[in-house]
This record gives C-alpha cells, structure tokens and sequence, in this order.
C-alpha cells in the first residue's frame, strides 16, 4: 500500500501550516481560504476515476480511502440510491492538528475541503454536515443526497 491520506496530511501540514499561518497575516483569513477550486478540481478527478459505480458505491469507495491507516472510524449510518449518510466517531486527523496546536488549520485545510470535494461530483451529490470534531464536536456528521441514477 502507499501513502494513506493520513501520512499524506502529515506531511503537507509539515509546510502548510507555517504557510497558511503567514499568508493569514499577510492576507487575511478570506484569501488564506482559497483552497475550494483546488479541492473541487481533485472531487472531479477522483469521481471520474470510479467509473460506473453507483454514487452511493462511490461516496462508500471514498470514505475507505480517506480511512485507510486508521484515520478514521465511522459507521454507516444509511446507503441507498438516494442517500449515504454516515457519522465519523474518530478522527486521527483532528487528534494530529490538535497535537500540533492548529485545529482550525486543520479544519481549513482538512474539513473544509469535503465540501468543494463533493462540488466536483458534478451535481450528482450534494452534501450536508453540520458537525465535526476538528471543531470540537463528539462526530462528524456526513449526509449526502444523491440524484436518482435512471436506467
């Protein structure tokens, strides 16, 4: 196996958080944020490349790949052709931030890209969460409506 999502977290945030950190003082919080176009580029990317899969098949896909390494743990909450929903109850990425003193840098540049990742479905997905434990809540809360696949 490669470089899990984890590791790959760990190493970029060797360079982004002192990064961020300065271009937040040069430029501000808003334009520290412009991340969003770059995460919904990879959401294409990573869509295009599971093929004909169904979407909840897809979105389950993802979940084990940002899971690989024990990152994380979750349970499925539901799976359908119009919904997957799951609840993510630990997260070694939000235990990683916070061990470097930069949980809100990790939810700018970890949490924050689950929204414009799921943009690059191309409309196929719309994600709804309204908590997470980079921010201090006891689980992340996915729900992801999907559009009717027809045949």
């Amino acid at each position: 196996m490669g470089v899990t999502l984890l590791e790959q977290a760990r190493i970029q945030a060797q360079v982004l958080v002192p990064l961020v950190r300065t271009l937040q003082a040069e430029l501000g919080e808003e334009q520290a944020k412009s991340l969003g176009a770059l995460y919904r580029q990879y959401g294409e990317a990573w869509w295009q490349s599971q093929g004909t899969n169904r979407a909840e098949e897809k979105l389950a896909s993802a979940f084990e790949r940002f899971a690989e390494g024990d990152a994380l743990d979750y349970n499925v909450v539901e799976q359908t052709p119009d919904a997957f929903a799951l609840e993510v109850t630990g997260c070694r990425y939000a235990e990683f931030y916070k061990a470097l003193g930069a949980p809100d840098l990790g939810f700018l540049l970890t949490c924050s890209a689950d929204f414009p990742f799921a943009d690059g479905f191309g409309g196929e997905v719309r994600l709804t969460r309204t908590r997470t434990i980079m921010q201090g809540a006891d689980h992340c809360d996915f729900r992801y409506q999907l559009k009717r696949e027809t045949a």
